[in-house]
């Protein structure tokens, strides 16, 4: 994977511990100061977001000011957490399991990707940002040669009500081919399946929809099969899924345009 660069930021596997902790305290702002999420004591005391599969993921990072000849300057702006199917199947699973039955996976052939814990800092929230995440998970697709990539995606609240339109509308329109269709655990299952035909009005779905799951679909997106409500993250989750061969063209024209690559990038 190479790193790549947008005037004063950044985006790159962080390769140092320390990058890793920028990044969990940037998830810690984002999904507990911001978002509501209820953190354990340990996780309040250290103010960063982590657990057990952070040790062996990936992090894609979005830097500011990483060529500053001040240390203090440098920041971590946006973030994603990566694991590859390889990786998982050497230490226990995926984070996602524990809402989904991911068995039917099994059935899609060549390396996966799961991914999970974006995020970008409020003040830094824009095009940009996302335009520079997506650039970095496509070399990490291509460097890989990742099939498929999956992970939990998230609607804010837990009210389902809320939303309704929007679940119907990726419940009709979206699921994945059954064969490899993931579905919520039986204990936490939650049907997408809310509104009629005739209720469904897609404009309001259109409008209930969060941003990235969005972007998910416009570059082929498909949903599992229900949802789960998150009350430790104070989210609603479906998983979503993008076949890889689906976005190879669309995804260069349209969310990356003609990325620029600077120097051969230490892997984390």
């Amino acid at each position: 994977m190479q790193q790549m660069a947008s005037t004063n930021l950044t985006v790159r596997l962080a390769r140092t511990r320390t990058e890793i902790i920028k990044a969990q305290e940037l998830r810690y702002r984002v999904f507990y100061e911001g978002m509501g999420a209820l953190p354990s004591q340990e996780i309040r005391a250290l103010g960063r977001d982590m657990d057990g599969f952070d040790d062996i993921c990936d992090h894609l990072i979005v830097i500011e000011n990483e060529f500053s000849l001040n240390a203090e300057d440098l920041k971590v702006v946006g973030t994603y957490r990566l694991l590859r199917k390889s990786v998982a199947d050497q230490f226990g699973g995926y984070y996602s399991a524990s809402e989904f039955d991911l068995a039917r996976l099994k059935n899609y052939s060549g390396e996966h990707v799961e991914l999970g814990r974006s995020c970008v800092d409020p003040d830094y929230r824009g095009k940009a940002i996302m335009q520079l995440l997506w650039r970095g998970i496509a070399d990490y697709l291509l460097a890989h040669d990742i099939s498929l990539m999956f992970g939990c995606a998230s609607f804010p609240g837990t009210d389902v009500r809320e939303f309704s339109s929007a679940l119907s509308y990726l419940n009709r329109f979206h699921k994945a081919p059954s064969f490899w269709r993931p579905k919520a655990q039986m204990k936490r299952y939650v049907p997408m399946k809310i509104l009629k035909k005739d209720q469904l009005d897609v404009r309001q779905a259109m409008r209930e929809m969060p941003a990235l799951i969005k972007g998910y679909l416009r570059v082929g997106g498909v949903v599992g099969d229900g949802a789960v409500i998150d009350h430790e993250f104070n989210t609603t989750d479906i998983c979503l899924l993008v076949e890889t061969s689906n976005i190879t063209g669309r995804y260069q024209k349209h969310f990356m345009g003609a990325p620029k690559k600077l120097e051969e990038q230490v892997s984390a």
